[in-house]
């Protein structure tokens, strides 16, 4: 797999998605640090945008955005309110069931089996990443240090999602 690894670091264009009902820019904490976490990786955050808890909603986001990443916060538990797997999942041309499985991993030594409630998922959209984290500041911490930010990083080894996308 060593055609993945790039000795250099490039930067992606990604675009943070809020799903949330009650959240407004300023309380958007999670919103806010996946922001600085991914600026201060060196990536470009070419927008970041708040929608409420709609499928429509949040398929408009993703389809209205040239992103080469999409980073989606809440809406992935299981009361009636929580649709973004629903939005998401069926516009995927490839699903990366990993991720959902390796949150859940790591997500259990904090939160126990409380992390079976976490429907976080991720996939191929036309080319682009998509994303989807619980909204809870502590557990997108918890993606973006652990899986998201590593597999950005194009001198991640032996590969990473940069090598796949049209940089």
């Amino acid at each position: 797999m060593s055609h993945c690894h790039q000795p250099e670091f490039k930067p992606l264009r990604v675009k943070v998605v809020t799903v949330s009902d009650t959240r407004n820019s300023q309380g958007d904490t999670s919103g806010q640090l996946i922001e600085e976490k991914l600026r201060s990786a060196g990536h470009e955050v070419t927008q970041r945008q708040i929608v409420r808890d709609t499928i429509q909603e949040i398929r408009d986001a993703i389809s209205s955005s040239d992103a080469q990443v999409f980073v989606i916060n809440g809406g992935t538990g299981v009361t009636k309110r929580d649709l973004t797997p629903e939005a998401i999942e069926p516009m995927f041309d490839k699903k990366l069931p990993g991720f959902g499985e390796l949150f859940r991993h790591l997500s259990y030594s904090e939160i126990g089996t409380a992390t079976i409630q976490s429907r976080a998922t991720a996939g191929m959209i036309k080319g682009s990443i998509v994303f989807s984290l619980p909204g809870s500041t502590k557990a997108c911490r918890l993606a973006m240090d652990e899986i998201i930010l590593p597999q950005l990083d194009s001198r991640t080894k032996p590969c990473s999602f940069s090598s796949l996308l049209d940089l």
